[in-house]
């Protein structure tokens, strides 16, 4: 699983980890997050190379609501998440991003 997903008691926030799936991280370089949560901005959110070899990022995100991300390897190729909740159409040709539910 590539998300995964911690609400919090304390406050109205769940802790949601990103993992990029083996497939996509297999000889890459660089890996970021872009999506409803960053303005899609490259350069925001990078992912960081766990002790497994994986690569992940958590976010706090605002619980109802769903956001649209995709993973950035090497700032050219975008990938969909493999185990998203969802996916929604981009509005760009045929693509879909790959959505959260929170």
């Amino acid at each position: 699983m590539s998300i995964k997903k911690k609400y919090l008691k304390s406050k109205p926030i769940c802790k949601v980890k990103f993992i990029a799936p083996d497939p996509i991280v297999t000889g890459a370089k660089s890996i970021c997050l872009a999506g409803d949560f960053n303005g899609w901005d490259l350069n925001v959110t990078k992912l960081r190379k766990q002790r497994d070899g994986s690569y992940a990022t958590t976010l706090d995100l605002a619980p109802g609501a769903e956001y649209g991300y995709r993973f950035v390897i090497d700032g050219q190729r975008w990938e969909n998440d493999y185990s998203a909740d969802k996916y929604k159409p981009t509005g760009v040709c045929m693509e879909e991003n790959s959505v959260v539910v929170v």
